[in-house]
C-alpha cells in the first residue's frame, strides 16, 4: 500500500495524459479537443512537480534564518510550472478565440464538416 501512495501521482499524472491524449486523437468537436489539451498540459504540471518533490522536506521559502538549504526541495520546477500555467491559460485563451472565429466562419465546430480541414 505505500508503493501505491508513494508513486499516485506519477499515476495520476500519467491517467490526465493518456485520457487528454484519447479526447485529441477521437473526439472532433473542436473545445472537446482543445479541453484534451487541457488535460495533457494539467498532466505535464503534476508530473513535474512530482518528480521535483522529495518527502520529508519543505517548500523553498526562507521566512527565518534557520532554515537549513539542504532541508528544502529545488524550487526549479516549481517555477518551470508556474511558468507552463501562465503560458497554458494563454494559449487556452487563444485556442478559444480562433474556435470562435472557425464558428462564426463555417457554422459548425466539427472538424469533419470543417471545408479547409479536408485530408
Amino acid at each position: 500500500m505505500n508503493f501505491l501512495f508513494n508513486w499516485m501521482y506519477y499515476f495520476a499524472s500519467g491517467g490526465l495524459i493518456l485520457v487528454g491524449l484519447y479526447i485529441v486523437l477521437v473526439k472532433t468537436n473542436l473545445i472537446k479537443i482543445i479541453i484534451g489539451i487541457n488535460f495533457i498540459e494539467t498532466g505535464v504540471n503534476i508530473l513535474l512537480i512530482s518528480i521535483g518533490y522529495i518527502k520529508g522536506r519543505t517548500a523553498p521559502i526562507f521566512s527565518t534564518t534557520d532554515i537549513n538549504p539542504a532541508d528544502v526541495v529545488d524550487p526549479v520546477p516549481q517555477a518551470l510550472v508556474l511558468t507552463a500555467i501562465v503560458i497554458g491559460v494563454a494559449v487556452l485563451a487563444l485556442a478559444l478565440s480562433i474556435v470562435i472565429r472557425v464558428y462564426k466562419h463555417n457554422k459548425t465546430l466539427d472538424v469533419t464538416k470543417i471545408k479547409g480541414l479536408k485530408w
